[in-house]
């Protein structure tokens, strides 16, 4: 290394040259390489002009979705609206269904109008009715403005919305209307046309009994068909229709029974139908087996129940069990193996098993002002709601279904003609509750109806103690509900109003207001001793409130 070194101190010229020509063969075999290197493909060449193509794609489609489209507002749901209708009455009837497909129920209802409104486009005399004739309106739940409406019928006797169509319809689902005087027509629910419109065969004596019944499909067009039942003198007649033309099923037959209206169609747990009807101090009843072959003179797609069926031939007149007193309301409820029936009475209320009618509880001594209402007062517990009185004394209890037991119970006085209770399902997996009582809860006996308000109370069993009273209406209600309008975010209620009587019309107001907005200004009411909490920190509790969609 030092001889190297001692070189290249002597010939430094010389060395340098053995570098070069060193790094010059370097440079030679580089050259070499490159020149052997093969050329890019045409392959290679796709896959970049893909890539920048679908990035380019990609940034396209993000400016476009960004700020193009706009996103939907939701802020476009009003809290409030009401809509008016001069020289009008009104049913106790309210529906709801997503119309427009905006994800905002829409609300549906009936009015009897001689003009009706401008988005009208036919009158009732071009529906070959006279003035005044009845109108189905359907508006939007996010603003109240009218979606569609059209004269449907004379007068109406019976309604049915959300009905499904055949598989192959245009139309998913639909109102059934069913008129006094004959008429019996479908429309779309989503559009207002008209699906079908049919002559009814109920004859002009006759007194038609709620609700419009549907029943299994029958003709094998795959849409439900329509039971309608109807009182003439001291017979209950069934006729069958066919829910996607309105045709008759057969002719129409009595059902051997003297029964009344608030008809149940019950399946037991061998899948057995039975129509249920409510019979003087009796529950009474007829196989849907039986009826389809009476009307129809063939075997249908029906069976019978023999627990049912030795019941049945063992009494008279259709009778399943005696009542002590006389018979209200009939209504399901879920059980544990199948529905149940809740029946209401004079005197007492009672579940019975929806097998073989044993009674599960009874609550004696009742006068069940309305029919009952169901709820979740601990979570995810069915109880139900009765209110008990004659309006004045009304109390309001909450059972537990599944024993009877009273959860709770408050006197809350109320008009005879009051709308029902209801409760909205909450994020807790308990209930709200919406009760419908007098604005002061104290020294009613001496008020006169007519100078009277009705005040909406809300309650939620996590505070006992506490009802929030949150409007104060002085018009008459036809008819009230809450709705969940947007999952898990709009709760709101509905009301409707308008004259005490069909034969005096007047103002028919149609009401959304928004539950949240009613807390922050709501009176808090307190039942027993004092709160801890002061009242703006019990709204603020009742204003954290989430609700949920049942499953």
């Amino acid at each position: 290394m030092m001889d190297k070194d001692l070189e290249a101190e002597i010939h430094p010229l010389k060395h340098e040259g053995r570098k070069s020509q060193e790094n010059l063969g370097n440079t030679l075999k580089s050259e070499d390489n490159l020149k052997i290197k093969p050329p890019p493909s045409r392959l290679s060449r796709c896959r970049t002009v893909a890539f920048f193509l679908s990035l380019f794609i990609c940034l396209f489609v993000v400016f476009i979705v960004s700020f193009i489209i706009p996103c939907p507002d939701q802020s476009l749901s009003q809290r409030m609206w009401r809509i008016h209708y001069n020289a009008s009455v009104t049913y106790d009837f309210l529906a709801v269904e997503d119309i427009n497909k905006d994800r905002i129920q829409d609300v549906l209802f009936l009015y009897k109008n001689t003009d009706s409104s401008d988005n009208v486009t036919r009158s009732c005399t071009d529906e070959g009715f006279s003035i005044p004739c009845t109108f189905v309106a359907a508006v939007s739940g996010a603003n109240g403005s009218v979606l569609w409406e059209k004269p449907v019928a004379q007068d109406v006797a019976l309604v049915e919305c959300a009905v499904r169509q055949p598989s192959d319809s245009k139309a998913s689902s639909a109102c059934i209307l069913v008129g006094r005087l004959g008429s019996f027509i479908a429309v779309d629910l989503f559009t207002g046309e008209t699906l079908w419109s049919c002559p009814s065969t109920i004859g002009g004596n006759a007194s038609i009994l709620s609700p419009l019944l549907q029943v299994p499909d029958i003709d094998g067009d795959s849409t439900p068909d329509l039971l309608i039942l109807t009182r003439e003198g001291q017979e209950v007649i069934g006729a069958i229709y066919s829910g996607s033309t309105g045709h008759q099923v057969g002719h129409r037959s009595s059902l051997d029974v003297d029964g009344d209206g608030g008809a149940l169609l019950h399946v037991t747990r061998t899948g057995a139908h039975y129509i249920l009807l409510p019979c003087a101090s009796s529950l009474c009843g007829c196989s849907m087996k039986g009826l389809y072959e009476k009307v129809t003179g063939k075997d249908g797609p029906f069976k019978n129940d023999p627990l049912w069926e030795n019941i049945l031939n063992s009494t008279t007149r259709g009778r399943l069990l005696h009542s002590s007193g006389a018979v209200h309301y009939l209504m399901h409820v879920p059980g544990k193996a199948g529905q149940d029936i809740l029946l209401v009475s004079s005197e007492s209320c009672v579940l019975l098993d929806g097998q073989d009618l044993m009674p599960r509880w009874t609550l004696g001594t009742t006068q069940v002002l309305r029919k009952p209402s169901l709820g979740r007062y601990k979570p995810d517990t069915l109880a139900v709601v009765i209110e008990n009185g004659t309006s004045i004394d009304r109390q309001i209890l909450l059972l537990d279904l599944s024993t009877g037991a009273v959860l709770w119970s408050q006197l809350l006085p109320s008009l005879l003609g009051g709308p029902p209770s209801t409760s909205l399902p909450t994020a807790d997996h308990c209930s709200a509750f919406f009760f419908w009582g007098l604005h002061e809860m104290a020294n009613t006996s001496e008020m006169e109806p007519q100078d009277t308000q009705q005040s909406l109370y809300m309650f939620h069993p996590t505070l006992p103690g506490i009802l929030l009273e949150l409007a104060n209406v002085s018009a008459n209600i036809v008819a009230f509900d809450a709705i969940l309008f947007e999952p898990s975010r709009h709760a709101a209620y509905v009301l409707l109003t308008g004259p005490t009587s069909s034969d005096m019309p007047g103002l028919v107001s149609v009401t959304k207001h928004k539950v949240r907005d009613l807390v922050s200004g709501s009176r808090v009411v307190h039942l027993g001793e004092g709160s801890p909490d002061s009242d703006q920190a019990i709204r603020d509790r009742f204003s954290r409130l989430r609700y949920r969609s049942e499953a």
